[in-house]
């Protein structure tokens, strides 16, 4: 997401100037594609885009169609494609063997759908977003997780779209989906970033807070030691509660977007934070240290009549992190980050040679063309 809002930085820049752009989307693909759906490249009409869609097979060809469409304002669906003897038409020698649709727009069009891109990242909750790629291309139907939406949709197709919404909303996945014969749309989930919770202000939380920081990420520090909370040891935008465990889930509101590392290295520190986070909806509970010490806290937690449910024992990553060999704070920091992502992705964590297929899951709902 870290990408997404760099693109919506940039674009309210160029707004501000008074500088005309083109926003292309990935709707579909087909093949090995570099991208999934919903990736995105701005195309200022003087000046180098921003994003990536393809590592270099397409993006000179979209940014060209990017100034088409700036040229005559008329939004533009457009396949590319590189499946047969791609290298050789494209003269590339990438490896560019997949497919994509790309839907360009500009003007207005762009305007329209910038402040809907903000609100999923900057909201509380995600919000679907479903955009038509027949006539009138581009239209849009905009859900939020209470239900409230804005539309420019027609209004034969704004039942399906709300119905396409919901769904979307329900299952956390973007699709391609058909409203009605020959109207189809993408259907894309905005959601914020993950939050990182992470709970102990030590030395080796700063590395940890880095990488959350690098990739997007919201992060919290909680601490009962003040004078470790600061920006000075973790940076602008991070967020502190100088709170006692018990009173976390106050400060915290907990949401399945939160993923909580417990690293105090204060056995009855962590054992109270591990107690405040339990039957929330956290996504993720992850604790530093040996595997007998969490068995230990959780044994004690039980004799005190607070057992780890099922829902809970999932949530559970003890000792937290890949084992890819970490020793220093860094490593681990990075180990712990990687299993964050495979959690939020719902992938094992392997190396991806061992797998088959292809390396993008399907699961995740990404749309085929």
């Amino acid at each position: 997401m870290s990408e997404l809002r760099a693109i919506l930085s940039a674009a309210r820049e160029l707004e501000e100037r008074g500088m005309p752009m083109a926003l292309a989307t990935i709707v579909a693909v087909r093949g090995s594609t570099y991208r999934r759906p919903g990736a995105r490249l701005l195309v200022p009409a003087s000046g180098e885009p921003i994003g990536t869609l393809s590592g270099g097979c397409f993006e000179g060809e979209v940014a060209r169609t990017g100034r088409e469409v700036l040229g005559d304002g008329r939004s533009r669906l457009v396949a590319f494609d590189a499946t047969a003897d791609g290298d050789e038409v494209w003269g590339l020698g990438l490896g560019c063997n997949g497919a994509m649709e790309v839907l360009v727009e500009a003007g207005e069009a762009v305007r329209r759908v910038l402040p809907l891109l903000e609100s999923g990242l900057a909201g509380a909750a995600p919000v679907a977003l479903v955009t038509l790629l027949s006539d009138p291309l581009g239209a849009r139907l905009a859900m939020d997780a209470s239900r409230r939406r804005w539309s420019d949709l027609p209004p034969p197709l704004t039942e399906s779209a709300q119905s396409a919404a919901s769904a979307a909303l329900e299952r956390g996945r973007s699709s391609l989906v058909e409203l009605r014969p020959e109207s189809r749309a993408f259907v894309e989930v905005i959601g914020p970033p993950i939050r990182l919770v992470v709970c102990g202000a030590g030395h080796d939380a700063v590395p940890l807070v880095g990488d959350a920081r690098a990739l997007g990420w919201r992060v919290l520090v909680t601490d009962v030691r003040r004078r470790l909370l600061n920006h000075a040891r973790f940076g602008p935008e991070v967020r502190f509660a100088d709170a006692a465990p018990p009173d976390l889930a106050a400060h915290l509101e907990p949401s399945v977007r939160d993923f909580v590392v417990v690293m105090s290295h204060n056995y009855l520190r962590d054992l109270e934070y591990v107690r405040a986070v339990m039957g929330t909806p956290v996504r993720y509970i992850g604790v530093l240290g040996p595997r007998a010490r969490t068995q230990r806290i959780l044994a004690e937690l039980e004799e005190q009549g607070v057992g780890l449910s099922p829902a809970d024992r999932l949530k559970l990553h003890a000792p937290a992190g890949l084992d890819i060999g970490a020793e220093e704070p860094a490593e681990v920091a990075r180990s712990i980050v990687a299993e964050i992502l495979a959690v939020d992705r719902g992938r094992a964590g392997g190396m991806l040679r061992a797998g088959e297929g292809p390396i993008h899951s399907r699961s995740r709902g990404y749309p085929p063309m």
